[in-house]
């Protein structure tokens, strides 16, 4: 089923985007194979206002971040997640604000265990559990608990004065430009299809997400997502059952090629090997699929 991206995002780097009454987006400029144009920084609220997301350390970004909000005051930073292209920006735009951090808790999964892009210096200040609500001057927000990509992964609901009903900041957990890396051991796929369907059970009327521009009536969009995963995943197990009837096994790395084909940038081959691996241990969690000692997988 093919996913109706938007990659249409003309917002410069370092502007702001008004999106509804008290939203605000601003793009950083890191581009690249993961983050597309960049990563979005949301100023949420006016006069007293709370940055989501202010991404990597950039002086640049931190600049606009500032120049966004002169005449505010910046009293939250809140973060989506623990990858440093979203939190590490937080230590320096809190020294110069005086604000406190919020999120989930610290990145999830240690150094010495993998994991790709983990922003493992960032505990925050005050930690938001499932369910818990940030409130502003005009606005509020209740976070999400949407383990998937990143273990600490949060969604935010939005309410604000004169903004319309069901927005949430996808951040990337759903990304309107491309899929999101699930990548173990804290990426896991279970917990991203879990997180999926809790996220198309709310249906919201637009999504924001983390990278890529904001995302309207994206319930088929969400749907096209997760029959994408499924779909994936069956072509996971077919070329793992393609492998076992020869007689051997399989490392995630093999299978890039048989799941993906020859049109895959190469760049994201193993980002791919990451998703694919991901795929591989819900399997075996599943019964479909039996893991060896040395990383590679058998069909059952």
């Amino acid at each position: 089923m093919t996913i109706p991206f938007r990659r249409d995002d003309p917002l410069p780097v370092g502007e702001v985007q008004a999106i509804a009454p008290g939203i605000r987006r601003l793009l950083c400029g890191n581009p690249g194979p993961f983050t597309f144009r960049g990563t979005n920084t949301y100023l949420i609220g006016r006069g007293e206002v709370a940055v989501l997301d202010p991404g990597p350390v950039d002086a640049d970004h931190l600049a606009a971040i500032l120049r966004a909000t002169a005449g505010e005051r910046i009293t939250r930073i809140v973060i989506s997640h623990t990858h440093r292209d979203h939190s590490a920006g937080a230590a320096p735009l809190k020294a110069e604000t005086g604000a406190e951090t919020f999120g989930f808790g610290p990145h999830v999964t240690p150094p010495e265990a993998g994991g790709e892009g983990g922003d493992h210096g960032f505990i925050p200040d005050h930690r938001l559990a499932d369910g818990a609500l940030l409130e502003g001057r005009d606005w509020r927000l209740t976070a999400l608990h949407t383990p998937g990509h990143c273990a600490n992964h949060l969604c935010f609901a939005h309410e604000g004065e004169g903004a319309p009903a069901g927005i949430l900041f996808s951040a990337d957990h759903v990304m309107s430009w491309s899929t999101s890396v699930v990548s173990p051991p804290d990426g896991d796929m279970a917990d991203y299809m879990r997180s999926l369907a809790r996220v198309a059970a709310r249906d919201d009327s637009w999504l924001l997400p983390g990278h890529g521009p904001p995302l309207d009536d994206p319930a088929p969009f969400l749907t096209a997502l997760a029959a994408h995963r499924r779909e994936r995943e069956a072509k996971v197990l077919d070329a793992l059952r393609a492998a076992t009837r020869s007689g051997g096994t399989a490392a995630a790395a093999a299978l890039v090629s048989p799941v993906y084909g020859p049109d895959l940038d190469p760049r994201l081959a193993p980002a791919a090997a990451r998703s694919l691996l991901a795929h591989l241990v819900k399997l075996a969690a599943e019964g479909a699929a039996e893991s060896e000692a040395d990383g590679r997988y058998r069909a059952r």
